[in-house]
C-alpha cells in the first residue's frame, strides 16, 4: 500500500506544466535559510530530518524519495489510476477489516454499501454515510475510508458516488448527498445518522451540513470532516508548504486569494455559505471530529474551520496527528492510520443514536 498519495483528494485544479527539472542531491538545499522581502513574503529552505516521534512504518514513508517536478496527467489518467488504486487498496483494507462491499442507488444515486460480519447490538438502526474523497473529480475514497469505519463500529456504512466536476461542478454533489440524506430519514431517525469524508468528501460533509441546515431538515448525530477546508477564496498557509505527500513532490504555486479549484466552483461565488461554510451561520451543528496532520497541506483549511465551528458554539474537536502527510490514513500499513480511524470510529459510535 504504497505510494498511496497520489489519489489523495486534491483540491487544486491541474495546472499547466512548465518545463521544470527534479531537484538533485547536487542542488539541494543544504542548511536553513529565510529571507522575508518586502511584502512579507518568506523565502525559505528547510533541512527537516524524518522525526524519531512516529512510527518506524511512518518514518519509513515518509523517507521515500519522491520527484518535485511537475508531471502533466489528463483526468482520464487520473480517473483510470484512482480506480485501480482504491480496488487495490479496497482489498488490503478488506484483508485487515472484513466487511462486505455491494453497489446500489439510494435517492437515485449510486452508493456502495459496506457492511460488516456483524452488525453490533443496538447499531442496526444506525448507519454512517461517507463522501470520499478524490479532488472532486475522481473516487479515492469510497473504500478505503468506508471498510475499517464499518468493521470498528460494526455497523453499516454507505458511500455516496455523488456526480463528479468538472462535467458536474457545484452544486451537484451536494444535491446528491442531500438527496441521499433525504431519503435515509425514511428509514434512519437523524440521531442515528453520521456524515463524514474525507479531503473533498471531508470539504462536502461541511457543505451538505450547511445545507441541510438552510433546507430546514433534521441534523445528523455527528459529522466528520478529517482533512477539508471551509473556504474557496483564500488560500491556507499550509497550502504554501505542503504538497499530497506532504515535503516531497511537486507543490503547486499557490493561489492565495481569489477561487480555488474553478472546475468545482463553476460560476457560484467562492463566499457562497454552502460552497464556503466558514460563511454559514454554524450554530446549531451536531458534534464534530476534525482530523488532520503535522504536513497536511489541508492542515490550514481543516484548523480554520474548526475554528468556525468553535466560534458558533459547536461540539467540535480537533485531533493533529504528527509530521503525517494528506489523508494518510489511507495507506493500511500505518500504525498511525490503525490509530486515526479507531479514533473516528470511537467518536462515531459515542455521538450517533443519543
Amino acid at each position: 500500500m504504497k505510494n498511496f498519495c497520489f489519489v489523495c483528494a486534491l483540491i487544486v485544479p491541474a495546472l499547466a506544466v512548465t518545463a521544470m527539472a527534479q531537484t538533485t542531491a547536487a542542488d539541494a538545499p543544504q542548511k536553513n535559510a529565510s529571507y522575508i522581502d518586502a511584502q512579507g513574503t518568506a523565502h525559505v529552505s528547510r533541512v527537516v530530518p524524518v522525526p524519531k516521534t512516529i512510527s518506524p512504518e511512518a518514518q519509513k514513508s515518509l523517507s521515500q524519495p519522491a520527484s518535485d517536478a511537475p508531471a502533466a496527467e489528463s483526468l482520464a489518467d487520473r480517473r483510470a489510476k484512482t480506480d485501480a488504486w482504491q480496488a487495490k487498496a479496497g482489498e488490503a483494507y478488506r484483508e485487515a477489516y472484513p466487511a462486505t462491499v455491494t453497489s446500489g442507488a439510494i435517492g437515485g444515486v449510486p452508493v456502495r454499501i459496506i457492511t460488516p460480519p456483524i452488525i453490533g447490538p443496538g447499531k442496526e438502526d444506525r448507519v454512517l454515510v461517507n463522501f470520499h474523497g478524490g479532488g472532486f473529480n475522481s473516487d479515492s475514497g469510497s473504500l478505503t475510508e468506508t471498510i475499517p469505519i464499518a468493521n470498528l463500529t460494526q455497523t453499516k456504512v454507505i458511500a455516496v458516488l455523488y456526480r463528479l466536476a468538472p462535467e458536474h461542478p457545484f452544486p451537484a454533489s451536494v444535491e446528491d448527498t442531500v438527496a441521499v440524506y433525504k431519503e435515509l430519514l425514511k428509514t434512519y431517525k437523524p440521531h442515528n445518522i453520521a456524515l463524514y469524508g474525507t479531503s473533498a468528501g471531508a470539504i462536502l460533509t461541511a457543505e451538505t451540513a450547511v445545507k441541510l441546515k438552510q433546507l430546514g431538515l433534521p441534523m445528523p448525530g455527528a459529522l466528520g470532516i478529517f482533512s477539508g477546508l471551509g473556504d474557496f477564496s483564500l488560500s491556507g498557509d499550509s497550502q504554501s508548504m505542503y504538497s499530497l505527500r506532504g515535503l516531497s513532490g511537486y507543490l503547486s504555486p499557490p493561489v492565495l486569494e481569489g477561487v480555488h479549484d474553478p472546475e468545482y466552483v463553476g460560476t457560484t461565488n467562492p463566499k457562497d455559505p454552502v460552497l464556503s461554510p466558514v460563511y454559514a451561520d454554524l450554530r446549531g451543528m451536531p458534534p464534530t471530529l476534525f482530523v488532520t496532520s503535522g504536513r497536511d497541506l489541508l492542515l490550514s483549511g481543516t484548523t480554520i474551520l474548526h475554528r468556525a465551528f468553535l466560534r458558533a458554539g459547536v461540539d467540535a474537536r480537533l485531533v493533529v496527528f504528527e509530521a503525517l502527510p494528506h489523508a494518510f490514513w489511507n495507506d493500511v500499513d500505518l500504525p498511525e492510520s490503525r490509530e486515526a480511524d479507531e479514533i473516528m470510529a470511537h467518536f462515531f459510535d459515542t455521538h450517533i443514536g443519543k
